[in-house]
């Protein structure tokens, strides 16, 4: 192969035509300068995952947490209307303050009108107070 320069057993040829001593010197240099690139590439979709991930994941548990105080409103209300209806001793609100405790939720209010009970509960997630109202009792009360 006379007139080409070797690289690695394989003649360089640019096109058609052979590579000449400065186009090879060149090409060796311009190869030699993005050396590192895919390292920079990679620190840059890192950094963006982790970005992403950093603001997804505060999001995803203020949510689960709303879902958690709506659980637990409704779960204390149905036990207040329980005790107005007489189908478990106790006071009312109590028993509510008692099952929103359970549920991680503190109570907030607790109002009966008659056999219905609406009760509020609140609870916190990452410094942000939430809270969640719910009503039990029978349907169409308007009390």
């Amino acid at each position: 192969m006379r007139g080409r320069r070797l690289l690695g057993g394989r003649a360089l040829v640019h096109g058609r035509t052979p590579l000449r001593k400065g186009a090879l010197r060149r090409e060796l240099v311009l190869r030699r300068g993005e050396r590192g690139a895919a390292s920079v590439l990679a620190l840059g979709i890192v950094g963006a995952v982790v970005g992403v991930t950093a603001l997804t994941v505060p999001t995803a548990t203020i949510f689960v947490a709303s879902q958690r105080a709506a659980n637990a409103a409704d779960s204390a209300a149905l036990a207040a209307a329980d005790a107005v209806s007489g189908a478990v001793p106790g006071v009312a609100c109590e028993l509510a303050a008692q099952t929103a405790a359970r549920n991680g939720a503190t109570l907030a209010s607790c109002e009966a009108h008659g056999p219905a009970v609406t009760v509020t509960v609140a609870t916190a997630s990452f410094g942000i107070e939430l809270t969640a109202s719910a009503r039990a009792g029978p349907p169409g009360w308007t009390g």
